[in-house]
Formats: C-alpha cells, structure tokens, sequence
C-alpha cells in the first residue's frame, strides 16, 4: 500500500519525520474474499453476487448489478475477476455499501399524523432567539436539508400595512413575509417530494391576515394545498399531498383580544421560565367573524392548552395539532403518557424549545419520539449533539423528511393500552457493530489541524441513544500519530426498543491538554441499518458531509 511521509517543526528548529503506510485489507476482510472466492485469487461476478446476499444482505441485487460493480471496480485485467484489493476498495466506496438505504422504502399512504416529520422551530432566525438576523437564508438551508415542517412568526411591520416575519419583543431585526414565501415556493421540494408544512405563529389584525391568504395564494398558486371541509376525522397521507405546501395554525382572531391574550399568557410564561424573553409558542384562539380567506387556508387546526391538560389529550372532534413545550411535555407524561400516546394516534403533537434557550441550543429529540410527538422543532441554525440526533433520525426513509412511527406507537392493545416509554421492556435484539479504519482526515485537513508537531491519535465513541434501557456508550482505543488509524474493535448493544435507537458515531483526537479535538460525526437509525461491511462517511460539527473522510465498519444483529 502507499507510504506517506509527514514532517512537523519542533521550536522552528527540528524537523519530526513520520512515514504512514495505508493500511490494507483487516482479516476479517481477508476472510470473506477467501470465502467468497473459493480460495481463489479473484472472484467472479456470481461469487459477488452470492457474497451481496449472504454477507452484505442485498437480496434485490442481480446479475446485472453484480457485474456492473466487478467492471466498475477492477482496477487490472477487466477479463480477470475482482482481486483482494480491488474488493477492498469495493468495500470502502460509499455508493456501493452504504450503512444505510438512500431511497424511500417506507408506506407513505398513511396518515400525517403516523410519522415523525423533520421540523424547525422559528426557522428565520440565522442566530440566537435573542438578537440576531431574521433572513430567509436559513429557511432556504433547512429546506435543502430535507426540513419539512417550517415555523413563521406574523407580525405587523412599523407602518401597521404590510407583514414582517420577526420574533416578536425581541431585539432580532425582521425580514419580509413575501420574501420567505418565494423563497420556501423556490426551495420547498429540492430535497424531498413529500409535503411542506408552515407553521405560523399569527400576531395579526384581520386585514393583515387577508394579506397572508392573497399571499400565499399568489406565490403558491396550485402548490398550496387546504381543506373543503373545516373539520375532518383523519388527515391526509404524505403520498397524496406529494409535491404540495400546507398552512398550519390556529384559526384567526381579533388582534387586540388576541394581543391581550398573549401578553396574559407570556407574563405567566415568563415567570415560569425565570426569563425576560416572551415565548409565543402559538397564536391567537378562534372567531368566526375574522378574515375567512385566511381560515379557509388552514389545515391543520392548531392550539395550546388552555385548560387542563388531560382534557387537552382526549380530543373529541376532528383531528387537530396541540404544541407543548418541552417541559410541559416532560411534566404531562409524569401522569398521562399513555394519553400523549393515545392522542399522537390520530393528532399531532408539536414540541417546542423552552423559552430560556436563548441561543438555540436544543433538547434531547427522544423526549418527543417516544410519546408519538410528530413534530419535535428544533433549533436548526447550531450545532450539538442533540441536533445531531434529529439530522440522524431523517436520514431514514431516503431523507424525505417522514420517518413511519413504529407499529406500536399507532396501535392500541385489546384493554385500549399503548406503549409506555418508561417500561423496560425485554432485549429484542442485539447490534453488533465493529470499527475497523478511518481514511480520508490527510485529505480533508492541513498537516497541524489536530497537533502541530506530530500527526493525528484518533478514537472513535460508539454510543447507542434511545429509550432509557438502550443508552450505552463505548469508545475505541486511541491510535498514535496516524492519520490511517486501524482499530479493529468491536461492541455489543443489547437493545429493548431498536425501532426508536440511534446509533452515534463520533472520531475525536486525543489531546493531553486540552479538549479533544473534533475528527467527524454521524448518527444512524439503527432501524435502518444494513449488515456486513459498511463504509460510512463522517459530518462535521453543523451536519455538512466531510469530503473525503469515511469509516470502514461492520454491523450484524442477532
């Protein structure tokens, strides 16, 4: 394999020498071609196919795709069959063996409300909650990562005639409506086909919410899909709503009620909250006589709790969506989880930030997810590890932004009992995953990036994130001075509810003195997993895919 010598000054005076050798082919690798080949020294396109099927789990693969992939990845005699190292580079191409499927494969004739949908919460804010820009910038980048469910806030602009997507009591400077809707019309589908929903939080009088209908009317055209009907008993499935833009709030009410309604509720907020900053997690309640070409244009009927929320949770009527914050959540299923679970069934749930995130920081997404909650919102401008776990969750699902609920999070039992998070239940499978190498960190970073006079000690965190019972955390031992670092280990991971777990992966680089430094991340749904040898690229700390930089592993479950 290909040496690589790298020097580093120590003082300005002395030069440090290092020669790296890639690394070839690890023995479990070895073994497999010798299996698969018979022995023999390369192995023909029905040998790959049957190594597709048996070791890598690619049932639907042909012929065809078998010796397609021999003349794409030989690199001597196109009439001789696949050597060791062509079949090792085979298994490093990401295209080839990717850890998880890129297509859409789950049933997408069921009702929203039985997904778990990709959401943002006040997605025109480029920074924190507090003080930054309002633009359509982030809006647009959401978009191209697959986000589908985006949250505006309406309010007048200074002169009282036109709209200003703003949030509201906040120093944040604002950004025209009309700029926000072109932008989503121009952007809504680049990433994903399945509908865009838009959450607005409406601070509006009547003539200015008969604006946003003549609007979104104008600048969605025949893309704007609403109801014929007010109430309705389900909701429409993702597939029939493909490629159209839906409107969810609360139906409109008169501006000063609502004004004053806001301001009861923000000073109780507030100071619950032990903040300064007003949180507007909806808007205002319904009445008839306000703006009829603005409810017209209403979905999905939102709302609050405005009373008791056990109440709340039995939803008699037409379906609707209800929106807790995080802690009212976390506070309501103390007492009635199985009531969330009973009411994600059929309604949606939307969980937002709590107010005190001032710079848009993030929960951890699960809190949601195991209660049904449809639509979790984050904070999509940071980073961290929570946002992490929401961009892993929607790689499922060919990235479409609508991941199918597990079976017994719709379901209902023969006494009318549903899934409790908080019950451990019994392992029904265990993941086995094996760290095998890293490339591609000479490519994608300079010489000193991790250490400035010497190259690079890498380890890799293998954690698992889910329901309580399942959460486990392994790590690597640590690699020195190499920027091809072998570890050949692997891990168990019992888990109880593999449906809601996250598999993460995360390279740091070990540093005696300070923080480790950050190598690359990515999180996977262990649902969507797929056995065998895996090359799987690495993101950095925002979710942008690294260019060259991959891990080779392996998983099995049993």
């Amino acid at each position: 394999m290909a040496s690589h010598d790298h020097n580093y000054k120590v003082f300005s005076c002395f030069n440090r020498k290092f020669t790296v050798t890639e690394p070839g082919p690890p023995p479990d690798v070895q073994k497999a071609f010798s299996e698969s080949s018979g022995g023999a020294s390369s192995m023909s396109a029905d040998q790959l196919l049957r190594f597709l099927a048996d070791h890598q789990g690619e049932a639907d693969c042909t012929a065809t795709d078998s010796e397609q992939i021999l003349q794409q990845s030989r690199k001597q005699d196109p009439e001789t069959g696949l050597h060791l190292h062509d079949f090792f580079s085979f298994l490093q191409h990401h295209h080839f063996n990717s850890p998880i499927k890129s297509q859409v494969h789950q049933d997408m004739n069921a009702p929203l409300s039985h997904y778990f949908i990709y959401t943002g919460h006040n997605s025109y804010l480029t920074g924190n909650q507090l003080s930054s820009d309002c633009s359509d910038v982030p809006i647009i980048k959401a978009l191209q990562r697959g986000v589908r469910v985006i949250e505006l806030d309406l309010w007048p602009n200074s002169d009282k005639d036109d709209i200003d997507v703003v949030h509201g009591r906040t120093l944040t400077t604002p950004v025209s409506l009309i700029q926000c809707l072109k932008s989503i019309k121009e952007y809504a589908f680049v990433k994903s086909q399945y509908p865009l929903i838009i959450t607005l939080e409406d601070h509006l009088t009547p003539d200015l919410q008969a604006k946003v209908a003549e609007m979104a009317t104008q600048v969605f055209g025949e893309l704007l899909y609403y109801p014929q009907t007010d109430s309705r008993k389900e909701f429409p499935t993702p597939e029939s709503l493909k490629g159209r833009i839906l409107i969810s709030t609360k139906p409109p009410k008169e501006f000063l009620e609502s004004k004053q309604c806001d301001d009861k509720d923000n000073e109780k907020e507030s100071a619950d909250k032990g903040s300064s900053l007003p949180d507007h997690p909806d808007d205002p309640e319904t009445d008839d006589n306000s703006a009829p070409e603005y409810r017209h244009l209403i979905t999905i009927h939102a709302g609050k709790p405005k009373g008791e929320i056990q109440d709340e949770l039995k939803a008699s009527g037409g379906v609707r969506r209800l929106s807790l914050s995080e802690q009212a959540l976390e506070k309501a299923s103390e007492s009635y989880g199985a009531d969330i679970v009973r009411f994600t069934q059929n309604n949606i749930l939307r969980v937002y930030p709590k107010g005190t995130r001032l710079n848009s920081s993030n929960y951890k997404p699960h809190i949601g997810w195991t209660y049904g909650a449809q639509m979790v919102a984050f904070n999509m401008q940071g980073y961290g590890k929570s946002l992490w776990y929401m961009q892993g969750m929607f790689r499922a699902n060919g990235g479409c932004g609508y991941v199918k609920k597990p079976e017994f999070l719709v379901e209902k039992g023969p006494h009318n009992e549903v899934f409790d998070p908080k019950r451990t239940s019994p392992v029904k499978k265990t993941l086995k995953v094996k760290v095998y190498m890293g490339t591609g960190w000479s490519l994608d970073f300079s010489p000193t990036d991790f250490d400035s006079y010497s190259p690079p000690d890498f380890y890799v965190k293998v954690c698992i994130v889910g329901v309580p019972a399942d959460m486990a955390k392994k790590k690597t031992s640590v690699i020195s001075n190499n920027w091809f670092p072998v570890w050949d280990e692997e891990f168990d991971f019992p888990l109880t509810v593999p449906e809601l777990a996250l598999l993460r992966i995360e390279v740091r680089e070990n540093d005696k003195h300070q923080k480790d430094d950050f190598g690359g991340q990515t999180c996977l749904p262990v649902s969507e997993l797929k056995s065998g040898f895996r090359s799987v690229p690495l993101y950095d700390k925002m979710g942008d895919k690294l260019k060259s930089v991959k891990l080779l592993m392996r998983f099995q479950f049993r």
